[in-house]
């Protein structure tokens, strides 16, 4: 079975997460699981994988925080978006989180319709890339 691997980075402090990374993870959990339903016909295995930050990683470069990888490959990059930063929390303290800018509109929160539509064609990169089956598929 194929996999295709989903990783997701957060800031945690203290146990706590800023409201965007919480709800990104709703919106992740939400996505996965109607990922996996429907990859499972592919042969494809939907893995999660969910790492903290610390905070002084976070103040180095805080826009890997709330960032989503499909394959080791950022979900801007499969979906042509923009990253771009605005004011959080608290948690965050004095720095600007990331945001994902996609056809005109920005998001705080991933929402689970930009993760499913990046592993889509993520996925649809792993069916094509295999040699036989493009074969097959162009000889009909």
């Amino acid at each position: 079975m194929k996999k295709l691997l989903i990783k997701w980075w957060r800031l945690i402090d203290s146990g706590q997460t800023c409201p965007r990374c919480k709800n990104t993870e709703i919106e992740l959990d939400k996505a996965c699981q109607k990922l996996k339903e429907a990859f499972r016909i592919l042969g494809i295995e939907v893995i999660i994988d969910k790492q903290e930050i610390t905070n002084d990683e976070f103040n180095k470069n805080p826009l890997i925080s709330n960032q989503i990888f499909i394959n080791n490959k950022p979900l801007e990059e499969w979906l042509n978006a923009k990253v771009s930063q605005s004011p959080c929390c608290d948690i965050c303290g004095d720095q600007d989180c990331r945001t994902v800018e996609f056809l005109g509109k920005s998001y705080e929160i991933i929402p689970s319709e930009l993760i499913i539509k990046a592993c889509l064609l993520a996925a649809a990169d792993m069916i094509l890339t295999k040699p036989n089956l493009l074969n097959v598929l162009c000889r009909n």
